[in-house]
C-alpha cells in the first residue's frame, strides 16, 4: 500500500474520513496522495492538514493513480467518469462510494476491462468506527480486493460481500446509524423522565450502546445469550425486556431495515 499512488475525486466528509484513516494509520505516504475537488478552499484545507498533493485538473489528478477513490455524489458520477476515462491507467482500481451507482454503470462509462470496487460505508467511518461493505467485479484480483479491504478497515471494519446484497447492507449499516441515534435519544428521554439531567442521560445512553456493541464484537457471543446474562429472574432488566417486546421493538426495527432496503432498490429503477 505504501508505494501505491492514490487519487481522491471529491473532498467531502466521507472522502476526508477515508483520507484521514489512510494517513493516520500510515497506510500510505502523503506524497503519494492527490486530491481533486471543484471547491478550492477544501483543497487548501487538505493540503495544509494532511500534506497531500492537490490538483485542479481532474484528468491530471488521475493520470498516474493506481487507485482512484470516487467520493462524489451519484448525480455527477457519470460525467466524472466520462471526463477521466481516457486518462486512467489500464491497471487502475476505481473505488466508488456513490450510493445507487452500480459496477455495471461504472464500467459502461469507462472501459470494459476496468477494475471496480463498490463500497457502502456509513457515517461512523468519520470517527474510525465505520462498517463498510466491499463489492468487486471479476477484473479485481484477490490481492487487489484485500488492498481495498485494508483501506476501509482503516475506518473501522470492512467485509467483502456480493453486489447483490448491497441494498440489504444499505438498509442495515448504511441507514442503521440513524436507528441507533433514535434509540439513544429514546433511552436518554426515559432517564430524563426519571429525573436524570439530559447531558448525563445522553452520555450514559451512548456509552451503554457502545459497550454493548463492543461486547457482541469482541466476545463473538450471540446477542440473545448476552441479553440473557443481564436478565436475572424477576429483576429489572427482564421487566424492561417484557415491555419492549409488548411494544413491538423487534418488529419495528425489522420493518425499518426492510423499508430502507426497499427504498434502496427503488432508487435504481
Amino acid at each position: 500500500m505504501q508505494n501505491k499512488k492514490i487519487t481522491f475525486i471529491g473532498a467531502g466528509n466521507m472522502g476526508g474520513a477515508i483520507l484521514s484513516g489512510l494517513i493516520t494509520r500510515n497506510l500510505v505516504e502523503a506524497s503519494n496522495v492527490t486530491v481533486f475537488d471543484t471547491y478550492e478552499p477544501k483543497l487548501v484545507e487538505f493540503e495544509e492538514k494532511y500534506k497531500v498533493n492537490t490538483e485542479k485538473d481532474v484528468s491530471l489528478a488521475v493520470k498516474q493513480a493506481d487507485i482512484v477513490i470516487l467520493a462524489v455524489k451519484p448525480n455527477v458520477m457519470e460525467s466524472v467518469l466520462q471526463n477521466i476515462a481516457s486518462s486512467l491507467k489500464e491497471t487502475v482500481i476505481l473505488v466508488s462510494i456513490a450510493a445507487g451507482v452500480s459496477i455495471e454503470n461504472i464500467v459502461k462509462n469507462t472501459f470494459d476491462s476496468v477494475k471496480v470496487a463498490r463500497i457502502m460505508p456509513n457515517t461512523p467511518a468519520m470517527v474510525g468506527e465505520g462498517m463498510s461493505s466491499v463489492s468487486v467485479n471479476d477484473k479485481v484480483t484477490e490481492e487487489e480486493a484485500n488492498l481495498v479491504l485494508e483501506i476501509f478497515n482503516s475506518l473501522g471494519k470492512a467485509e467483502l460481500v456480493p453486489e447483490s446484497l448491497i441494498d440489504a447492507v444499505t438498509g442495515l449499516s448504511g441507514s442503521g446509524p440513524a436507528y441507533v441515534y433514535m434509540f439513544i435519544e429514546a433511552l436518554a428521554d426515559g432517564a430524563v423522565v426519571e429525573g436524570m439531567p439530559r447531558d448525563k442521560a445522553y452520555k450514559f445512553a451512548a456509552q451503554t450502546v457502545l459497550g454493548a456493541a463492543k461486547m457482541v464484537l469482541e466476545t463473538g457471543m450471540h446477542p440473545g445469550a448476552l441479553k440473557d446474562m443481564v436478565t436475572s429472574p424477576g429483576g429489572t432488566t427482564i421487566a424492561a425486556v417484557k415491555s419492549l417486546e409488548a411494544n413491538g421493538l423487534r418488529n419495528a426495527v425489522i420493518e425499518a431495515v426492510g423499508a430502507a432496503t426497499q427504498k434502496s432498490r427503488d432508487m435504481k429503477k
